[in-house]
């Protein structure tokens, strides 16, 4: 899911990646409106109340409110800055990073949810900070990798492009493009478990509280772990199918280094 990039990805892939992490979006963006009354996956409506306390000349939420906008764009700047100057040394590490980052502000919110939030409107502002730079950063890695395809923490995008391609399908031409088709399914993929995410998050807030922020590190960090299963998978199956062979490990290893050293010479 996170070593490919942009055009060299499939649909397979983007389709995966899109999925868990609209499930998680979904998750945290109603948690944060449990917990604090506020969206955190999208800042569309902090635009509209940023006017607002503008208008009203309110300062301290005026700072409050650009801060909030100012970090989900931190967090999609991190994480497109973390692909575009790491990608050419190791994408896999490039793509994991931000992931990372994200994990370690859901967890820090989950730990102090628990163990000293006051429910006061200073902590709560704080927070919610954290979980919207969170927010940035999983958006903007699965745009930026992706080839802007993939935007999972909010649907109005998502719902205007579904609503354009059905359009187009009530014609047979549209109908039989597999592009189209392919593009309809991712985002009708994302939807579906951006809702099943949130329902789920609805649910689990009664018993879990905070600690359902737990529950969507794991989602992510096997999105982490996704690709390293899938290459220690086909060095297994490598290995196997040379034992087969009857060609040992070793001496498939010490070919290929007696090659390079025959080129270096």
């Amino acid at each position: 899911m996170l070593r490919k990039y942009s055009n060299s990805r499939s649909h397979s892939d983007n389709l995966k990646l899109g999925s868990l992490s609209a499930f998680s979006a979904g998750m945290i963006n109603i948690g944060s409106l449990l917990l604090f009354f506020s969206f955190s996956s999208n800042i569309t409506g902090h635009y509209a109340v940023l006017a607002s306390e503008i208008v009203k000349g309110n300062l301290y939420q005026t700072v409050v409110v650009f801060s909030w906008i100012l970090l989900f764009f931190l967090g999609s700047f991190t994480s497109n800055l973390a692909v575009i100057h790491l990608n050419h040394k190791n994408s896999y590490i490039a793509h994991s990073i931000p992931l990372i980052l994200e994990i370690l502000c859901l967890i820090a919110v989950s730990i102090y949810g628990d163990n000293f939030y006051g429910e006061t409107l200073a902590e709560t502002e704080v927070l919610l900070a954290i979980m919207l730079f969170a927010m940035g950063l999983q958006n903007g890695l699965t745009a930026s990798i992706s080839n802007f395809s993939i935007k999972t923490t909010h649907l109005t995008g998502t719902t205007t492009d579904l609503g354009i391609l059905f359009s187009m399908f009530t014609k047979k031409e549209f109908r039989n493009n597999k592009n189209l088709k392919q593009r309809a399914k991712l985002l009708s993929s994302i939807t579906v478990f951006y809702l099943i995410g949130a329902v789920l998050a609805g649910f689990t807030y009664v018993y879990l509280g905070f600690k359902m922020f737990y529950l969507v590190s794991l989602v992510l960090a096997v999105i982490i772990v996704y690709d390293l299963y899938k290459l220690r998978l086909k060095l297994y199956l490598h290995k196997r199918k040379l034992f087969k062979l009857n060609i040992p490990v070793a001496e498939l290893k010490e070919n290929i280094l007696l090659k390079k050293e025959e080129r270096v010479a």
